[in-house]
Parts: structure tokens; C-alpha cells; sequence
């Protein structure tokens, strides 16, 4: 299988953050110091193309740093990222035209309707009006909100808001597409709604990576699972052989057992 990312050694240590929690592994990470927060201490991973791949691990445990790191958002202490084939640190504008980020709040410009801010987003990347036009018409066709299309954003549920994140992190056509917890604050029912779109995409060939603390988003969607946990890898491997480790068969279980400490620790 041909690597979509690959992560060897990658550390982040933000300094002087003071979180005591955290100062035990400070002595592990060249660098760091008594008081700093070590987030990530020497994550190895590699996500495969086409590869829905899911990350876990409790408050804390370095999932959305290692999303900002991949997303070339936040810049590692050490180690390296290579994202699409691109260097995160070395080729980072490379790596953010070939990814979609969808963020774990919904972040879209409050002035604009849901039609301009992906017409606006197309042409931070380079999108000719007359083709990010084509490309958000079928977007919102196939997410299901055309409807909504002139209206403020404001005027969207939840659920919508999330929908037209992920038109916005697909319009310019990224390889590869990022969610942070993506269904938080969603109903049931605007839940499930997201659970079929990214079906979709993922059967589509196009590689995922979603941080989540719910476990059945987890288990219903992901080829393979990484726990993470004080910024390392505690397992690495598909729901179901993760699942056979436990005498209930339950991916939660398994996490409680692997990290020691519950998703709010």
C-alpha cells in the first residue's frame, strides 16, 4: 500500500505552559523542561491511501495537535510529517493544496452566505469563479443543502453548518481530508446524516483521518484505529481486532484499559 501520511519520531513541546500533568514526560523529549506541555513525545504513524483513519485517546492525549501539526497549522518541536508526499515543515503550502481541513467548531465567515464562503474559499486556492461555481453547486447538491444555499450562515442548524464545512474543505478537491471531532453538538439524527456523507467520500477513494471520543463513530467508520495517549501510540490496529482484546468486545473497554483513564480524564 502506498503511504497518503507518514509521521517518524514527531514531537511538539509547547513551553512554559505549566500543566503538571504532563512534566513526568518532559524528560523524555530533548529540550523540554519542568512546566512545559509535552503534546506529542515521538508519534510514529502511517495512514494509507484510501484509508479511513480514525484517532483516539482522552482530553489531552495530542489528537488536535497532531491534526495541527498534519495540517501544517501548528510546527513540530522534531521528528518529521510528510502529508500527500509533501513536507509539512519544508513544503507546507504544497500540503495544504492537496488537504481539506474540516475544523472541530464550524468556522465559516458569518458575513458571507453558504454559497459565498465556498466561492471565497475556492479562490484563496487558486479556483476560477466559473469552475468553484460548477464545483459548489454540486457540493451542495450532494451534501443535501442546496436549499440553504443564500442563506447567512447563522440561519443554518448545526448540522448544516457542519455539512457546508465539508463543502468548503472539499471545493478546491484535496486528496486527503481532515476532521476533528466532526460530530460534536450534533443530534442523533444530524449524527447519522454525517456518518452516510463521509461513507460516501471514503467510498469514493478519498483518505480520512478523524479525531473522535465517540466510540461508535470510531468503530462504525475506521479502517484501522490509533490510540493515542501523553502524545504516543498505544494501539494501532482495525476496530474489530481491537475489539477481540476485550471479554466484552467493546472498543471502549479496550480504551479504558489501554490508556488507563477515561475519554474527560
Amino acid at each position: 500500500m502506498t503511504p497518503a501520511i507518514v509521521t517518524e519520531r514527531l514531537r511538539k513541546v509547547y513551553h512554559g505552559s505549566g500543566r503538571a500533568s504532563q512534566e513526568s514526560a518532559s524528560a523524555s523529549v530533548p529540550g523540554a523542561q519542568a512546566g512545559d506541555t509535552v503534546a506529542l513525545d515521538g508519534l510514529d504513524l502511517t495512514v494509507n491511501e484510501g484509508e479511513f483513519f480514525g484517532i483516539i485517546g482522552p482530553n489531552g492525549a495530542g489528537k488536535t495537535t497532531t491534526i495541527g501539526v498534519l495540517t501544517t497549522r501548528v510546527l513540530p518541536t522534531s521528528g518529521t510529517a510528510r502529508v500527500a508526499g509533501a513536507d509539512v515543515v519544508k513544503n507546507s503550502v504544497t500540503v495544504r493544496q492537496r488537504i481539506g481541513v474540516v475544523p472541530q467548531r464550524p468556522n465559516p465567515d458569518r458575513s458571507l452566505d453558504a454559497w459565498e464562503n465556498l466561492i471565497y474559499h475556492a479562490a484563496y486556492f487558486g479556483v476560477p469563479r466559473r469552475e468553484a461555481a460548477r464545483r459548489a453547486t454540486e457540493l451542495l447538491e450532494r451534501l443535501e443543502i442546496s436549499g440553504k444555499a443564500r442563506m447567512k450562515v447563522d440561519q443554518l442548524s448545526g448540522g448544516q453548518q457542519q455539512r457546508l464545512m465539508i463543502a468548503r474543505a472539499l471545493i478546491h478537491e484535496p486528496i486527503i481530508l481532515f476532521l476533528d471531532e466532526p460530530t460534536v453538538g450534533l443530534d442523533p439524527n444530524a449524527r447519522n446524516s454525517l456518518w452516510e456523507i463521509l461513507r460516501e467520500l471514503h467510498g469514493q477513494g478519498r483518505t480520512i483521518v478523524m479525531t473522535t471520543h465517540y466510540m461508535p463513530e470510531a468503530d462504525e467508520l475506521s479502517d484501522r484505529i490509533a490510540l493515542i495517549d501523553r502524545g504516543q501510540l498505544l494501539a494501532l490496529d482495525t476496530p474489530e481486532k481491537l475489539k477481540l482484546q476485550t471479554p466484552d468486545g467493546s472498543l471502549e473497554t479496550f480504551f479504558i484499559a489501554k490508556a488507563g483513564r477515561g475519554l474527560d480524564a
